[in-house]
């Protein structure tokens, strides 16, 4: 729960799919949509979630029946989860382009650049 002065997250945009009074039934819940790969190693199935090809994961990792509602439950809470994971273990949070930005500039060896940048200014 946000601290009363904090302004209270924007809703995020949930995915269509059943309701939960939607009928159970076996072979909707268990079969995914038709994969699309995205990648060499990667595939989607439904919008906006990505995972590994599973003929890549056969043999070390083993491989369940998962239905699709317990799927599209974990990806509509992810942004909750790193929300809190942020709130209780991140003292700064960084994005992707950030530690991009830092990667390519050590393999230049230029050093990392919001360092120059505060340094020079």
């Amino acid at each position: 729960m946000p601290a009363e002065h904090e302004p209270p997250s924007p809703p995020v945009e949930q995915p269509g799919g059943p309701t939960a009074a939607a009928p159970y039934r076996f072979a909707e819940q268990h079969t995914p949509p038709p994969p699309v790969r995205v990648s060499e190693v990667a595939q989607t199935t439904f919008e906006h979630v990505y995972e590994i090809d599973p003929r890549l994961m056969q043999e070390h990792v083993l491989q369940q029946v998962f239905p699709n509602w317990d799927t599209l439950r974990i990806m509509r809470s992810r942004h909750d989860h790193l929300d809190w994971m942020h709130r209780h273990f991140a003292t700064k949070v960084i994005t992707g382009s950030e530690l991009l930005a830092e990667v390519e500039a050590e393999a230049a060896g230029t050093g990392n650049p919001q360092e120059m940048s505060s340094s020079t200014g």
